[in-house]
């Protein structure tokens, strides 16, 4: 076991299996020292745990625990593409996208559930820049989507 994967067990959290595609790209792909994610949502067992728009039917502190559960399925994504999170130089990029009510303004406090828990995780290599962008809809209406950007280090 990985030390990330080690630090994802200290904090009672399980690394999960690759949320595979809704459609036709993969979860992650690797260019030079970088990995991409794709938009990943909150999936647990293959299932969303809540759906709707947060400020409606989501409340904040239900987006935030959702987009943790998606910077959780992004750190597996990476992982199938680097082989080993212990390769995780830094996080670079995290975009969030809250799917919102009409008069809802709180992404970032959303997507700071995945902020906040890649710095649990990696400490100062989860130390990121960040976009979070409130959007009509997402896929399967999910209430929250996060894609990462990381860099790595040596093979």
């Amino acid at each position: 076991m990985s030390a990330v994967e080690a630090r994802i067990a200290e904090l009672g959290l399980k690394l999960p299996e690759v949320v595979p595609p809704l459609a036709a790209y993969q979860p992650a792909v690797q260019s030079g020292v970088y990995v991409y994610t794709s938009g990943q949502l909150p999936m647990v067992g293959g299932e969303l745990p809540l759906t709707g728009k947060v400020g409606a039917e989501v409340t904040a502190e239900e987006a935030k625990k959702l987009a943790a559960t998606c910077a959780l399925n992004a750190l597996a994504a990476v992982k199938s593409v680097a082989g080993d999170l212990d390769r995780i130089k830094r996080v670079v990029k995290v975009v969030g996208f809250v799917a919102s009510a009409a008069d809802f303004t709180g992404q970032p406090g959303v997507v700071n559930g995945a902020s906040e828990l890649l710095g649990e995780i990696l400490g100062d290599k989860g130390v990121h820049a960040r976009s979070a962008v409130g959007v009509t809809v997402l896929p399967l209406d999910a209430p929250v989507e996060v894609e990462v950007q990381v860099e790595l280090t040596g093979a």
